[in-house]
């Protein structure tokens, strides 16, 4: 209908149009509306328009419409400097909405964990051995593999470089050090942000699309308490243990590198190694990792309570959770880099 009245008032050429309303039967306000624009339009080109033979009842439909009349609205002056600063206002204004709600999932959190822990009951054991399963076990040979790659890689490149100053037996103290601090966690926590944390989004997703978490408020059942506390707590669980695996790994992969492109022994690379390291080296990482194991557990799971009721706003909300949580765990990984080096730990 609306692209027949276009093409209409496309190809009007009289200056004087009169629409004949008597082969109208049923006129409903959608049409009286449709009518009424058609005639403002061509008002404005120019056209004198009339109604003629219209029933009475469309009559008083097609004045009550064109007495409501919406003025066009008109458009502010935009200036690209200002659209810049508006967009950077208001997205400093949404990082602060997401902190204090991340904040208040956080405190929500751990009431429901102080519950939990006054009466042992309700703790789910069940459900937190299948996420360990699922987070710990399960992503064991994606982390080593990555991570005996990577420390192979650094070895390598640290050769090449050292091989400049003749100092190539320090690439054991570049490996250990680098790894064991930084590497080891930073590589395990990225992997488990985006293999575990987009799984927990789209679950809890998948679940509020479908109204079962509605299904466990009606049971009288906390979902806190039977979605959130099992997932968090295997992932605080499962990444220090999955850090260490990554340590293990890469040192592995550095040493291979080590004894095939400089010959360095497997019992040298380990004599050196541990003069290179101390206990405080191997701690820093595992110090890191239950802090950035909540993190990307409590991302994961606001997204995923966000999630509306379609596949695009689930799409969109693993996606952001992915990206929110690797970003945030790069952050803090700087944030402990600069608090180990002041305490000079």
């Amino acid at each position: 209908m609306e692209d027949a009245v276009t093409e209409f008032i496309q190809e009007a050429r009289d200056k004087i149009l009169t629409f004949d309303l008597s082969p109208i039967e049923r006129l409903d306000t959608a049409g009286a509306w449709l009518l009424d624009r058609t005639r403002h339009e061509l008002k404005t080109k120019g056209y004198a328009v009339t109604f003629k033979s219209a029933h009475d009842e469309h009559r008083i439909l097609l004045d009550e419409v064109d007495h409501y009349e919406v003025p066009p609205k008109q458009e502010a002056e935009r200036h690209m400097v200002f659209d810049i600063l508006a967009g950077l206002g208001q997205r400093v204004i949404d990082i602060g909405r997401e902190t204090m709600n991340g904040l208040a999932f956080l405190g929500e959190f751990m009431t429901s964990l102080g519950r939990v822990l006054i009466r042992p009951s309700q703790f789910r054991a069940t459900s937190l051995i299948n996420q360990l399963d699922l987070i710990a076990l399960r992503g064991v040979p994606i982390i080593a593999l990555i991570s005996l790659l990577v420390g192979g890689i650094i070895a390598q490149q640290g050769i090449f470089q050292l091989r400049q100053f003749g100092a190539t037996s320090f690439v054991v103290d570049l490996v250990g050090i680098l790894v064991l601090r930084e590497l080891g966690v930073l590589l395990a926590s990225i992997m488990i942000a985006g293999r575990s944390g987009s799984a927990f989004t789209a679950e809890l997703g998948s679940m509020k699309m479908r109204e079962e978490i509605d299904a466990i408020r009606v049971m009288g059942l906390d979902p806190m308490e039977v979605l959130i506390i099992p997932r968090l707590l295997a992932l605080i669980i499962g990444l220090p243990m999955l850090t260490f695996l990554s340590d293990l790994a890469a040192l592995l992969g550095g040493g291979l590198v080590a004894w095939i492109y400089e010959g360095i022994d497997p019992h040298i690379f380990m004599a050196r190694l541990k003069d290179a390291i101390g206990l405080n080296t191997f701690l820093v990482g595992l110090i890191k990792a239950p802090f950035m194991a909540l993190i990307i557990g409590l991302i994961a799971s606001i997204e995923g309570f966000a999630v509306e009721g379609s596949a695009e706003s689930l799409g969109r909300h693993v996606t952001s959770s992915v990206v929110k949580a690797i970003f945030m765990v790069i952050v803090v990984d700087g944030l402990f880099a600069m608090f180990f080096a002041a305490i000079k730990y």
